[in-house]
């Protein structure tokens, strides 16, 4: 036994005084939605009874006769030219939609110094062209604080797209230059400072190199290898201008052992070494272990 059609205004999901131009809309979102080139799940069936209802209700006399009569027999040859033609008209326009294609993506990867991605910089990059065949130039700009490995989308600077299609992206990748000084961690940066045994010893006024150029840096006495000291303001901003908050610099200190002494520079270290075993010393006062450390001092920065 053949199955019974169902309402053609309940297969377009619409009620039976819907208007030509309802009827017309709620077709065409069904078609997108079941036609097979964009639904496998076996939509065939299911986008022919939608073309034949349509057929049907969007032509004045055959949807008159239809609500007066109902559905007509199944052999009838006028309704199979006009759901063949509706089929047409659909596959039409999916062929037109195919032929449009968004244009590529491109990737590019813009090395840039440390003190670039720090405070910002414009830079302007060189790109294929496919549609004109020749290079064009393009100015990228890099926003302060910049890290490493960001990538910076700039929309429609992609490939042409293919018949009247949008433009792909850009997608920069940025890639910073590593430092021979300098290394970041978040917003501060960092730096290792070697000091002689005298200075770590004895302390002294060292110019440190920033990003803002070397800066004096005081190194108290007494001061131990592994020792940190901190210059405010002189890290990476978080935005551009003079004002805008930065992070630190931070420094490091590492103390240089000397590998070779003199018979002189041994002799007044091993006293240096029994002065400092002693845990009292009636003879050995503040200034005497000064005038000793300033010898040695002297020796060392021979």
């Amino acid at each position: 036994m053949a199955r019974r059609k169902r309402d053609y205004y309940v297969v377009l999901g619409v009620s039976r005084d819907v208007s030509e131009l309802e009827i017309k809309r709620a077709f065409r979102e069904l078609a997108r939605k079941y036609h097979p080139d964009v639904n496998s799940d076996d939509a065939g069936e299911k986008f022919r009874e939608i073309n034949e209802a349509y057929a049907v209700l969007s032509d004045k006399d055959a949807r008159a006769r239809y609500d007066r009569w109902g559905h007509p027999d199944d052999g009838s040859g006028g309704l199979s030219a006009v759901v063949d033609a509706a089929q047409d008209i659909i596959n039409d326009v999916f062929r037109r939609r195919k032929s449009k294609a968004k244009g590529k993506d491109i990737r590019y990867t813009l090395e840039i110094t440390f003190e670039e991605a720090a405070f910002g910089v414009s830079k302007t990059i060189t790109l294929p062209d496919t549609t004109n065949n020749r290079p064009r130039e393009l100015t990228v700009v890099i926003p302060a604080g910049m890290k490493e490995g960001t990538v910076k989308t700039i929309k429609g600077e992609g490939e042409q797209g293919k018949g009247g299609a949008a433009a792909g992206d850009l997608h920069v990748q940025i890639r910073i230059a590593e430092h021979v000084t300098f290394r970041r961690d978040g917003l501060d940066v960092r730096t290792d400072l070697t000091i002689t045994f005298a200075q770590a010893a004895l302390g002294d006024v060292l110019e440190v190199p920033t990003l803002d150029g070397d800066v004096k840096m005081r190194i108290p006495p007494g001061t131990q290898p592994g020792g940190v000291f901190r210059i405010r303001g002189r890290g990476v901003p978080q935005a551009a201008g003079k004002h805008a908050p930065r992070g630190d610099h931070l420094v490091t200190v590492q103390v240089l052992v000397p590998t070779e002494l003199t018979p002189r520079q041994r002799e007044l270290i091993e006293e240096l070494a029994r002065s400092e075993g002693q845990e009292s010393d009636p003879g050995g006062g503040p200034g005497k272990k000064r005038r000793l450390l300033d010898r040695v001092r002297s020796l060392l920065d021979e």
